[in-house]
């Protein structure tokens, strides 16, 4: 079926479902904006909160004017893709001198190996459909402000904690994002349901929560242990604790991630181990080990030296 004898809402819906016969959780569609959240973000980069990711303050003009990466974009196609599981929170795990922490969304599978190929199909089927019209994906990796454009498409609203919530799935999903020069009707933004809960900012470790809606990643457990190029600083130490990579306190804590939710894609279930891995058998791990047990994970990106300095901050071997 062509898309193009179509209404922009007849659009839209056929993208959806083709969305989702491929097995995203869920999609929407976001005009390009200007959205106000892209003029916070200059303000976010102006104030160091990006820490050493230099990369987001090289393309920060492209973030805000996306037309810039696709001449003429008409949409921003938005999916999510689930990866809760199952099995405990960090929050619910215990104190536990001898195991440390990873974040439930590295246990499996790299996110960016499972959703490349489900965009490519879907993209591919959607050039067929409309001839002529230019269909770009990431993952991101991609100068896209997906959390914006997830909530003005509709998959949920801005927590507090910076992350995208969803009324039924909470916040455990993977967000893509596909930009398009073909008209499509665009889905209404979700209200935010975070009221007067502080729930993920009073629990952060490491107060990187500098104001509601607003991390300064700099000292984010996640920034820490996984984006950090050198060593954790010393002052910040005591206050990873046993987060080995990435963290979860934040969500964690969310009352939205309390309620049931389905897992996620199998390719996300944890690999024997990292649920609340042992810290010695982590520090045991030489390279080859190291490459066996995290072949295809989000961790191999980081690199036995990153996760072995992150293990000894957790074992108490303070720099």
């Amino acid at each position: 079926m062509t898309l193009l004898t179509a209404s922009a809402a007849e659009r839209s819906e056929a993208v959806k479902a083709l969305g989702r016969g491929i097995g995203f959780d869920d999609v929407g569609i976001a005009a390009p904006g200007p959205h106000p959240e892209m003029d916070l973000f200059a303000e976010w980069l102006e104030k160091g909160y990006h820490g050493q990711m230099q990369y987001m303050h090289r393309h920060r003009r492209r973030r805000r004017e996306p037309q810039r990466v696709l001449p003429g974009l008409k949409a921003v196609i938005m999916a999510a893709l689930d990866y809760n599981t199952d099995h405990t929170l960090s929050v619910d795990a215990g104190a536990d001198p001898e195991r440390g922490w990873i974040s439930r969304y590295a246990w499996g599978d790299d996110y960016h190996t499972v959703m490349e190929p489900m965009l490519q199909g879907w993209c591919e089927e959607l050039s067929a459909r409309a001839p002529g019209h230019r269909f770009v994906h990431y993952v991101d990796h991609g100068p896209v402000l997906e959390k914006v454009y997830a909530r003005y498409a509709g998959l949920g609203w801005m927590g507090k904690h910076t992350n995208i919530i969803h009324p039924q799935r909470g916040s455990w999903f993977f967000l893509a994002a596909i930009l398009t020069d073909l008209e499509l009707a665009a889905d209404s933004a979700v209200v935010d349901h975070c009221g007067s809960c502080t729930a993920c900012l009073d629990a952060c470790p490491t107060q990187a929560f500098v104001a509601p809606y607003v991390l300064d990643a700099s000292r984010c457990i996640s920034y820490l242990t996984i984006e950090l190029d050198g060593d954790i600083p010393a002052s910040l130490q005591d206050a990873v604790g046993g987060n080995v990579y990435g963290c979860d306190i934040c969500q964690d804590v969310c009352p939205w991630n309390r309620k049931p939710a389905p897992d996620g894609h199998p390719a996300f279930q944890p690999r024997d181990g990292l649920v609340a891995p042992r810290l010695d058998a982590l520090a045991a791990l030489d390279d080859d080990m190291f490459a066996e047990t995290f072949a295809d994970s989000p961790i191999a990106r980081r690199g036995r030296a990153g996760l072995q300095h992150a293990v000894g901050v957790a074992r108490g071997d303070r720099s």
